[in-house]
């Protein structure tokens, strides 16, 4: 990969969430790749210090590389990288900046320096989504491998329909530097035709469950032959729809980890709510609330579950992801309701025929909602997670969302493993904050802090806080500074 060096306007950028890899790249500010981005007041010498007190090397710098086989992979390449961190693989073509635009704010400090083992491939698949590589091949992942191992690894899945590479700011960095190994997977389809593999309705979603499984099974062989035996502990941890594929795991596979924190995670219910049960609301109505500020369009949409004060983000929401976001998921669970027609017809207004604005998930066929059936969650978590959610998360509010999983997971009995966490001001993508410092405030931080209270609840015994409501602070760092 060669990646150019051109900075992004916002707005595009955070659209890339759903989009993925098809932008100009952009690589950090200057001073942005610097120590530690957790909300705790510990230098740079302190968290360098911990990090060695719980890490070892094993062999010299990237020992055993020659060993390294990814079970099942059709193909694989292997790099010894002085930094497995952005600030490294931004400047040696070992990430792909076009996959995390967006996804975090101005300003964001993250660690470096974390010499170790990148191993870039695919499993076998027939679709061909995903370009990153030059590869034009999906199932692609990246494991990396720190020299300074702590025992653990990490597996993520990419959020909305990005690559392999979409969590390596905001997730791998932090975990690399403290020693855990990590892994991530495009999912097996990427971008706004994700639906586009030939699969039945919901059977692109079902992948996404497969393609994480096999890349956790297969890390841990990895990680046993690099290091000699196979980690210790495995967490999951994901964005968006990384978050729900957090909770599939751990509902569906919970043997192959020991804990998850679920950041915004989408939630699909075949009675509902799910993405198409209220975004064809946010379609039909939010066009007469924008042109003359009408009350009863504006009702119908806080009905539908967006939140009251969010308001100033519906026009980004609107020209950027409701209206792509029901199209392209309506297409791959419901199919038929278009016709002919592929994805639907963008930004259609309500009364034009096979319009996603006059989409009715309710009266649609049984086979509908046995695709959604298909992919849904049930709640029954069998290991320990935290959930955090955006109070302003505008693409997954969370009355339709995290509000009633919490819910399920009490029901299923499985309350006891878990926390639920809601972020004052926090919204879906942290580059919106950037736009709107005075109204928002970015949610890496206290995912940072979540998993840090995670792993202290698996590997110590120290219970979490309970569930609760945390307001956006008057003051301080809130870019790098969370707690929990």
């Amino acid at each position: 990969m060669r990646l150019s060096t051109r900075h992004l306007a916002l707005p595009a950028a955070t659209a890339a969430v759903l989009l993925g890899g098809s932008l100009p790249a952009a690589v950090p500010a200057s001073g942005q790749t610097v120590s530690r981005a957790t909300g705790q007041a510990a230098t740079q010498a302190a968290t360098q210090a911990a990090t060695q007190a719980a890490t070892q090397v094993v062999g010299s710098h990237c020992a055993r590389q020659r060993r390294i086989d990814v079970p099942r992979a059709e193909r694989q390449e292997r790099a010894c990288l002085d930094d497995l961190t952005t600030a490294g693989t931004t400047l040696t073509g070992h990430t792909n900046v076009n996959d995390w635009n967006g996804l975090h704010a101005r300003g964001t400090r993250n660690p470096s320096g974390v010499p170790g083992i990148q191993v870039d491939g695919y499993f076998p698949d027939r679709s061909t989504t995903n370009t990153n590589n030059g590869w034009d091949h999906d199932s692609q992942f990246v494991v990396r491998l720190p020299d300074r191992w702590n025992g653990k690894l990490v597996v993520t899945g990419a959020p909305g329909v990005r690559a392999q590479y979409a969590n390596d700011f905001i997730i791998a960095d932090y975990v690399l530097a403290r020693g855990y190994a990590f892994a991530s997977t495009d999912k097996g389809n990427t971008g706004s035709r994700f639906y586009a593999d030939g699969s039945r309705p919901g059977g692109s979603i079902r992948e996404w469950h497969r393609r994480v499984t096999q890349l956790t099974r297969a890390t841990k062989a990895v990680v046993a032959q690099r290091y000699g035996r196979e980690p210790r502990r495995t967490y999951m941890v994901g964005i968006s729809n990384g978050g729900y594929l957090t909770r599939w795991q751990l509902e569906n596979r919970p043997g192959l980890y020991d804990g998850g924190v679920d950041w915004e995670g989408t939630l699909m219910r075949a009675a509902g709510p799910n993405l198409l049960t209220y975004l064809p609301d946010a379609l039909e109505h939010y066009p007469a609330y924008a042109a003359t500020g009408d009350q009863e369009a504006h009702d119908a949409m806080i009905r539908a579950g967006f939140a009251r004060g969010s308001e100033f983000l519906w026009p980004f929401h609107h020209a950027y992801y409701w209206d792509l976001t029901q199209r392209i998921y309506r297409e791959e669970l419901d199919p038929s309701y278009d016709g002919q027609l592929d994805a639907g017809i963008p930004f259609c207004a309500s009364g034009t025929p096979s319009c996603d604005a006059d989409y009715d998930y309710a009266s649609r066929p049984k086979a509908v909602k046995d695709a959604v059936r298909s992919v849904q969650l049930t709640g029954r978590i069998g290991k320990p997670m935290l959930t955090l959610h955006g109070s302003l998360d505008t693409l997954l509010p969370p009355r339709t969302d995290s509000h009633v999983y919490d819910r399920l997971v009490d029901r299923a009995g499985a309350g006891a493993r878990h926390r639920y966490y809601r972020i004052g001001d926090g919204t879906h993508t942290d580059g919106l904050y950037d736009t709107y410092p005075d109204r928002l405030r970015p949610l890496l931080p206290c995912a940072r802090e979540a998993f840090d209270v995670l792993t202290a609840w698996v590997e110590r015994g120290v219970r979490p806080p309970r569930d609760g409501f945390y307001p956006r602070p008057a003051g301080g760092d809130l870019v790098n500074t969370c707690a929990l």
